[in-house]
């Protein structure tokens, strides 16, 4: 009975491999954001970027559902994904573009990003979400090897605290809507939940991008393509991707993931932007692989 009752083996492998594609997908993905939208603050003003790309974004998501005829949602579950959009839109994203307004590095905004996995794992223990030793292992190791990758691009900006306070909220509140959307808001139709959590996102940067930026935009070419790529690869397949993501794994195992955000980008931007790469920063694309094979692999 034992043996009838166990799943198969192949069948628990392929999920597995299907998983780790999806991972990989994902990280690239969202990573293409990085290219994409330093060509677009070079036309815009940043909330008016993300109110852009939020607002077409829930266009999208909203017309896909139409066409499937999705299930309508409960009010509870739309209120869960609209704090799921506060958080990880509209708060993530706009305290990292306001700290980079007010001077700090890219290098540090990077890092910032790759501590998400760190900042998740303390929030988890908080919320009863237990780690191995080895998983807090490989998120030492792969925090480590983000600080090797950086190690030459810490300089570059004039911050002050406002910056670094608003790079710190972005970090908090994107480990929060993480949290946040694995236990509460994974049961909605994945289109209907995006369209919500890009809709409120939208709505929250509105005034900012109004009355702080007046809607500044250079209506060229460059930025439409650039727009088009945020809103379409980014929030369109990158947060497709994150949403299905979390459903089938813990946070902190897909939070783990965003250590290999800053030396991807690294990458990218040398093949793209034509940014130095210095050899010194291949131990750290090293320890950034290890140390998220510890941290996500099987139990």
């Amino acid at each position: 009975m034992s043996r009838l009752a166990a799943p198969p083996l192949d069948g628990v492998a392929g999920a597995r491999a299907n998983r780790r594609v999806m991972a990989g997908v994902f990280v690239v993905l969202w990573c293409t954001g990085y290219p994409a939208g330093l060509v677009a603050v070079q036309h815009a003003a940043p909330f008016t970027i993300l109110f852009l790309r939020f607002a077409f974004a829930a266009v999208i998501f909203a017309a896909m559902a139409l066409v499937a005829r999705a299930r309508r949602p409960g009010w509870r579950e739309v209120g869960h994904h609209a704090v799921v959009g506060v958080l990880s839109l509209a708060v993530s994203f706009g305290g990292i573009y306001e700290a980079l307004r007010l001077g700090i590095g890219t290098g540090v905004a990077a890092l910032f990003i790759g501590a998400l996995p760190l900042a998740t794992a303390a929030l988890g223990l908080l919320l009863g979400e237990r780690l191995r030793a080895v998983q807090w292992i490989g998120l030492a190791l792969g925090l480590a090897g983000v600080v090797l990758v950086l190690r030459g691009r810490f300089g570059g900006g004039a911050a002050d605290l406002d910056a670094y306070a608003a790079g710190t909220l972005s970090l908090i509140a994107l480990a929060a809507g993480t949290h946040y959307q694995k236990r509460r808001a994974t049961v909605a139709d994945l289109r209907v939940g995006l369209a919500v959590q890009h809709a409120v996102a939208a709505l929250a940067l509105l005034p900012l991008a109004v009355f702080a930026e007046h809607f500044r935009i250079d209506a060229s070419v460059t930025f439409a393509g650039a727009l088009a790529w945020l809103v379409l690869v980014n929030s369109i397949g990158g947060f497709a991707l994150l949403f299905a993501l979390l459903r089938g794994g813990a946070a902190t195992d897909v939070a783990t993931l965003f250590f290999l955000m800053p030396p991807i980008t690294a990458l990218m931007g040398w093949l793209v932007l034509g940014e130095r790469l210095a050899p010194a920063m291949l131990p750290g694309f090293a320890l950034v692989a290890f140390g998220v094979w510890l941290g996500t692999r099987a139990r």
